[in-house]
């Protein structure tokens, strides 16, 4: 089948102004939450698109770690690329995809580090091995082979692997601080429904998109 061919219509659900809650996040957290029972494999992935200060955009997929009314956060390494670019331009958009629920979301917003107690405590959190790929890896850098990336891997682990291992000031969290939040449902004919949130001073304002 030729790439242009490959069709799927859309039929398993609706999204209705009368349907939905006033504060898109509270919105997300259904969605999220029925996506979860759902058993989507991961659930919480998606795609982070970050731009340099000159416009030349750049995306990947990261985890969702916690969202709530200040915005939606991901943990990574403060000295890759995505960071480098935050620095120079701290705005960025998230997509978020459930395929089998025919459901996306798109977040744009402002970029803030999570506070070091946020970072501390989930980075405590996590399984000895991620902590060690957190201070062992130097995120983007070039390395000149698997083998070499393995030995550094080996040679903390005889080590340091007994130890109480800390976070790394080099890496920690980013909050994307919604400015604008869009529910998309997929529909039949592709008559898909679109309901954007957008900030204002003190409240959201809701429209329909067309598809």
């Amino acid at each position: 089948m030729k790439v242009d061919e490959i069709r799927r219509d859309y039929q398993k659900n609706t999204l209705s102004e009368n349907s939905i809650e006033k504060d898109p996040i509270l919105q997300f957290g259904h969605w999220f939450d029925y996506a979860t029972n759902t058993r989507i494999l991961e659930v919480n992935a998606m795609t982070l698109a970050t731009a340099t200060s000159r416009g030349r955009p750049s995306a990947r997929i990261v985890l969702l770690k916690d969202f709530d009314e200040r915005g939606f956060v991901f943990y990574t390494s403060y000295e890759g690329r995505k960071a480098i670019e935050l620095e120079q331009n701290p705005y960025a958009a998230l997509v978020i995809y459930w395929k089998e629920l025919e459901r996306q979301v798109r977040i744009e917003g402002r970029v803030e580090k999570v506070s070091k107690i946020e970072s501390d405590e989930y980075f405590e959190s996590r399984p000895i091995e991620s902590k060690m790929s957190a201070i062992v890896s130097k995120q983007s850098k070039v390395i000149q082979s698997r083998r070499h990336l393995e030995d550094l891997w080996v040679g903390f682990l005889k080590t340091n692997f007994n130890n109480n291992l800390t976070r790394p000031e080099s890496w920690g969290g980013y909050r994307v601080v919604p400015s604008v939040i869009e529910f998309w449902q997929g529909r039949a004919s592709r008559l898909h429904d679109r309901i954007v949130y957008s900030r204002e001073v003190d409240h959201w304002k809701t429209a329909r998109l067309q598809p």
